[in-house]
């Protein structure tokens, strides 16, 4: 049985330590958070080869025009830069300032037009007049500038200098892969999105929380393998399904994670199943630490858990966030930057996370070696010597609930939703049990 019982296996040891994690974490958004990433080109090789520092990632290649599905991988897009000019020549919109300013996958343009055939390809927020939106055009060949509600105003008829200095041609779409071997094959998956250029929530949280999950259990007893893919929103996961349709039979419980650095209470929306293992795990471990959290029902919109999902898999994959997405005004603008996102909030959702891997480890069904009554617990040091006494109540409760319900069937975290007692009580109990030679797991 692996110990998850020493301290550096099962918490942070403090509140010194999570604040080092939480600046951790903020510091690598922080790095990542000036590149322009999209479906495709050399900001995401970039993103993939910082995350690279810092855990054991195999980037993959998929060329352009690929069939995938009902899809094709995309032509690869690349941008140096892009402006608008006024009739004076100065610059009112430059991608050197925010790569949000450009449409994403906006095609090559460079001409003069009046403000009147400028304005369509405009784009800003009247609600919040100091944001600039984000906005991409991926699948349809088109172009346009997101700028602040506030200067599209001060914009005045007349004659103005467009350019967008991109390219879009055949090259390749790439993800990454960091794969952890335990002692089975089957594997817990988690996945976040990289395609969003200087956006810290949605997603920088996520990979940031995913990079350090992975970085955590390298070095940690793992019972199932672990693997972690970090791809383009959609059109990756859909990739790593048509290339991997056979591996992905092995996966035994999954999480997408988005959106883990506002201090929104957790969400976790389930998966398409709605009963397999994670849409327990999850609820249970935000449960027991005490956090505050919404549970939601599976839906065909939301991330990348939509294709894990689909019907043809029908993966046990479901989706953590904090806020979802859509919900904080922030999203998908300029106001979702390196201010809101904030470092104890990432380091919740990393030891959040944490938990629910540990979980999903320690997960065990037992069998009770000493069915037929109690055994005999005092004398193998487990029960209090003076009869009576309150203070170890919930601890012998776990031992005595781990006894009942270990008939080969239950699991710990069958026994734990229907104890009401923490999970971790009663894997901790059942450890104790195992060494005094009471239970015996039944793979």
């Amino acid at each position: 049985m692996l110990d998850y019982t020493e301290p550096e296996n099962v918490a942070l040891s403090g509140a010194a330590h999570s604040r080092a994690i939480g600046q951790e974490l903020h510091s690598l958004i922080a790095e990542l958070y000036p590149i322009c990433r999209s479906l495709t080109g050399d900001g995401q090789r970039r993103t993939l080869d910082i995350l690279r520092r810092h855990i054991d990632l195999t980037v993959h290649e998929v060329p352009s025009g690929t069939a995938v599905y009902d899809w094709a991988v995309p032509r690869e897009w690349n941008i140096r830069g892009a402006y608008i000019k006024d009739a004076a020549g100065r610059k009112i919109v430059d991608f050197a300032d925010s790569n949000l300013h450009v449409v994403g996958y906006s095609v090559p343009v460079r001409r003069r037009m009046p403000l009147a055939a400028l304005q369509p390809h405009l784009f800003s927020l009247p609600d919040h007049p100091d944001w600039i939106p984000y906005r991409t055009s991926y699948y349809r060949e088109d172009w346009g500038f997101c700028l602040s509600h506030r200067q599209r105003l001060e914009m005045k008829d007349g004659e103005y200098e467009v350019c967008i200095d991109s390219s879009l041609e055949d090259g390749a779409m790439s993800y990454g892969e960091c794969f952890l071997a335990g002692e089975r094959a089957e594997e817990i998956l988690i996945s976040c999105h990289i395609c969003h250029p200087s956006l810290a929530n949605d997603n920088l949280s996520g990979i940031a929380v995913a990079t350090s999950l992975a970085k955590y259990l390298s070095t940690a007893p793992r019972r199932y393998s672990y693997r972690f893919l970090f791809t383009p929103g959609t059109i990756g996961s859909i990739a790593w399904l048509w290339r991997n349709e056979g591996r992905a039979g092995s996966i035994r419980a999954g999480l997408v994670l988005a959106c883990l650095g506002d201090g929104g209470r957790f969400t976790y929306k389930k998966s398409r199943r709605s009963d397999a293992l994670i849409d327990r795990a999850v609820p249970q471990a935000l449960r027991d630490a005490g956090a505050s959290y919404q549970t939601v029902e599976f839906s065909p919109y939301g991330y990348d858990e939509r294709q894990f999902c689909s019907p043809g898999f029908n993966l046990p994959v479901g989706c953590l966030m904090r806020t979802p997405h859509g919900c904080f005004p922030e999203y998908h603008t300029s106001a979702d930057n390196l201010d809101f996102v904030q470092p104890e909030h990432l380091a919740e959702s990393f030891t959040r996370c944490r938990e629910i891997v540990e979980l999903l480890e320690r997960n065990l069904t037992f069998v009770n070696l000493n069915p037929k009554c109690e055994p005999q617990l005092g004398k193998r040091g487990l029960y209090g010597s003076v009869g009576g006494a309150a203070g170890g109540r919930n601890r012998e409760l776990a031992l005595l609930w781990v006894l009942s319900g270990s008939d080969g069937d239950n699991s710990l975290l069958d026994i734990a939703e229907r104890s009401g007692l923490p999970f971790r009580a009663l894997a901790d109990a059942a450890h104790d049990l195992d060494r005094h030679g009471l239970l015996k797991e039944n793979p």
